[in-house]
């Protein structure tokens, strides 16, 4: 998993609360397991038209939010579905951080676990950053837990969850962590072969 520590972005902007997760990705895109190419689909039916041609008064196809890696998002964003997809999608679009006033709880599980930083901050704070990344590019300084506006005298700290924050400044996922423990699972399961050969052998 990427490590995170600082991004300077340009930042789209979602004001709308209640993005759910069926907006985030359609629910006939989740029968891969495969995270690549996923972006794609991400706000399919807000970024295309029915013909398949990008909506031009879609925020993510207006430059340069196009390459955006900060979203600022309204209220309880990623609510609905439990679907992991619609973090890989996010994700695949270049996504790397969200900044809202709320996120779903499902959602807020599955973002750092793949990589991708939630900050929430009040609904000011929101709102002033929404306005300013109208022209303003958005810095992100995770170790310093602050979101500041380029160029400007405008730093906003947030809270964040310590264990999240190591794993995401370390970029170690699920597995990764697991895997940290590879000298005490090798204990471990040596001492079970002895214990129980016929379970380790055809």
């Amino acid at each position: 998993m990427r490590k995170f520590e600082t991004l300077t972005s340009w930042a789209a902007t979602l004001p709308q609360p209640n993005i759910d997760t069926a907006q985030l990705i359609p629910a006939r895109h989740l029968k891969t397991v495969k995270r690549d190419g996923l972006g794609r689909f991400a706000f399919e039916a807000a970024r295309y038209d029915k013909k398949g041609e990008s909506n031009p008064d879609f925020i993510f196809n207006q430059s340069p939010f196009d390459k955006a890696e900060i979203l600022i998002a309204g209220a309880n964003f990623g609510c609905g579905s439990s679907r992991e997809h619609a973090v890989w999608a996010l994700a695949d679009l270049g996504i790397r951080a969200i900044i809202s006033e709320q996120f779903a709880d499902i959602f807020a599980s599955n973002a750092p676990k793949n990589g991708m930083l939630l900050i929430t901050l009040g609904r000011d704070e929101i709102a002033e950053l929404m306005q300013r990344a109208k022209s303003k590019r958005v810095r992100i300084n995770l170790p310093s837990q602050i979101v500041e506006i380029e160029d400007m005298q405008v730093k906003i700290p947030f809270e964040m969850d310590p264990f999240d924050k190591k794993c995401l400044l370390e970029g170690l996922d699920q597995i990764a962590l697991t895997l940290r423990q590879n000298a005490e699972i090798s204990t471990y399961e040596a001492r079970w072969e002895k214990k129980t050969p016929w379970l380790f052998h055809d």
